[in-house]
């Protein structure tokens, strides 16, 4: 069976230490979140994902939702746990007060999302998506429909989605077919199919509130002639109780790879009565608000479902006696000694670690910035933290999933043949981890995003708000104790220098270059920010370094600097090669 005990030693470092959470009560109306609370609210999320998702994270997987004359039922636990969630408060914890949310940071909001997607992704993907719906409506919709759906969303009596993908269009949302009529009351026809809608229908609230992306009769072709719409699945009343329902019916559910416990359903709208949100055939703009939300938190499931397995690999390797270590034996009492002995084994568990608390110091840094952008009152302070956040939000979504898939990769090949069969969990991880790479915007798409979108904008002002701070770290901390992690460091951000000029240069004339390196770069990029992450951690711990967690820090510190940041070398010779050698090879010869 596995096991999973929520990180909080290493959250509290991220957040006290790294970012100094004393700093979130200086914000505007934010004084009452003091690190005592920030632990207390950690403390409480961890005996809830521990104690109540945790254990249904197998059981869930292995049954799965069901689908019968147009219901959905998720697996058995599911309802209990999402009332007990819900009634706990955790739905309320980061949204507006004002709606009946707690207006939690997200530095700690983050840090609980990290925790359900560790012990149960599945179940975290329902109020996950409400949570994102929630944001589009905050920010685009009107004051009626702030009141008729956000307190329910809110406390969890309600559910959100977010309806794009059709069976002919994914990521080219210009060629979606569904249709808005208006019907002479401000209010919609919509008629239309989505498919690989995630808790698109369930049986964990009593509405499910649909933003659905469609077309209006007088639309321009292509993305500018989408406009977005609130579609509930039962019709509100004006006192705000539910009415007849509406027209909109799931009518399969998908049969997946992972995250089973998810219902993915295809939906169908015959006339749907739906209300327009934003101005018309400006309906990205407005869903982006929710897919960028959705992309960072695509990024914290990577993340969790990562560490979970990385515990168990650790475990495992304590306790599985096998062979001797090269150097003689370890554990001369036993038959044989454990594997945890072996440098192979060691190489991968270094290689989990290293990753999982770098991408964890580099969540903690976004969600600082962002709790920045939506609190000060600092104009100059508030455009650094959209830039950065606009920067780095493809690379969290398309770097913290890619290494979650090949932790648990790397966590099943620690277990050998056991980590293939389903009794010690090893396969659901690397399941349930595949999806992350593909939705909310494949990591293909992310690469381009970063490189085609966000690296020229506003004439690269944005890459400076990385770039800016990594400078002034190296500057400063050119001294002998530092220099086995600021050498490294210098390195990785040349190679990731030369490469933005290399594509900037190239790109002009040939776009086919970008994307030939949009791949390369955004695991350049991420490397190494994961490299000053953990040259900042190496900081933190050096005067320290006699204690059991920061002397683990300076091992895994000095592992990802020697073993795992000099891939920056060979990823930029890889992008230096050029578009040719990919673009050359005709297309009858694949």
């Amino acid at each position: 069976m596995p096991i999973y005990l929520a990180p909080l030693e290493d959250m509290r470092f991220v957040l006290h230490e790294l970012y100094d959470s004393k700093t979130i009560a200086d914000l505007p109306d934010a004084a009452e979140f003091t690190p005592e609370l920030m632990d207390s609210v950690l403390e409480e999320a961890a005996k809830f994902t521990e104690g109540v998702l945790f254990p249904l994270n197998q059981s869930g997987d292995l049954q799965g939702c069901t689908f019968e004359n147009g219901v959905v039922r998720t697996p058995p636990g599911f309802r209990a746990a999402y009332d007990a969630y819900r009634e706990g408060g955790w739905t309320a914890m980061s949204a507006a007060p004002e709606f009946g949310g707690q207006g939690m940071p997200v530095a700690v909001s983050m840090c609980v999302e990290e925790m359900m997607c560790s012990a149960n992704v599945a179940f975290g993907l329902y109020p996950g998506l409400t949570h994102g719906a929630y944001l589009a409506l905050y920010h685009h919709g009107t004051d009626a429909q702030k009141q008729m759906f956000l307190p329910k969303m809110v406390a969890g009596e309600w559910s959100g989605t977010m309806c794009l993908t059709e069976a002919h269009c994914g990521t080219d949302l210009g060629l979606l077919r569904t249709k808005a009529v208006p019907n002479g009351d401000g209010s919609y026809a919509l008629t239309g199919a989505k498919i690989f809608i995630s808790a698109g229908e369930h049986d964990l609230t009593e509405n499910i509130i649909h933003l659905v992306l469609a077309r209006l009769p007088d639309a321009p072709p292509g993305v500018k002639g989408i406009s977005l719409f609130v579609v509930p699945k039962f019709l509100v009343k004006e006192d705000g109780s539910l009415g007849g329902r509406n027209g909109v019916t799931c009518t399969a559910i998908e049969h997946k790879m992972g995250i089973k416990a998810s219902a993915t359903c295809a939906l169908a709208f015959d006339g749907a009565k739906g209300w327009l949100v934003g101005e018309p055939h400006k309906g990205l703009r407005a869903m982006f608000t929710m897919m960028n939300t959705e992309r960072l938190s695509v990024g914290i499931q990577g993340l969790g479902v990562a560490e979970a397995a990385y515990q168990n690999a650790v475990n495992y390797a304590r306790e599985r006696l096998q062979g001797r270590s090269l150097s003689g034996p370890k554990y001369p009492d036993k038959p044989a000694d454990p594997i945890l002995v072996h440098p192979d084994v060691r190489r991968m568990l270094l290689t989990m670690r290293a990753y999982i608390e770098g991408c964890r110091a580099l969540s903690g840094w976004v969600a600082r910035e962002i709790d920045i952008l939506h609190r000060t009152d600092d104009e100059e302070a508030k455009l650094v933290a959209d830039d950065f956040t606009a920067l780095l939000t493809p690379v969290v979504k398309a770097m913290f999933t890619d290494l979650g898939f090949e932790v648990t990769s790397m966590a099943l090949q620690c277990y050998g043949g056991h980590g293939y069969i389903r009794d010690h969990g090893m396969e659901q991880y690397m399941r349930d981890a595949r999806i992350f790479m593909l939705y909310e915007g494949t990591n293909g798409v992310q690469a381009l995003d970063l490189v085609g979108r966000k690296l020229p904008q506003e004439g690269g002002r944005l890459l400076t708000r990385f770039l800016d701070p990594v400078l002034e770290f190296i500057e400063e901390n050119e001294d002998e104790e530092m220099a086995p992690f600021i050498t490294p460091l210098s390195s990785a951000l040349e190679n990731l220098q030369v490469a933005t000029g290399h594509i900037m240069e190239t790109g002009l004339s040939n776009h086919d270059e970008i994307g030939a390196a949009a791949a390369d770069y955004l695991r350049l990029f991420g490397l190494t920010a994961l490299g000053f992450m953990w040259a900042r951690m190496a900081k933190l711990s050096l005067p320290k370094a006699e204690q059991r967690f920061y002397k683990a820090k300076l091992a895994t510190a000095k592992f990802f600097m020697q073993r795992l940041l000099p891939q920056t070398g060979a990823l930029l010779a890889g992008i230096q090669s050029g578009a040719e050698v990919m673009m050359e090879m005709e297309d009858a010869a694949f």
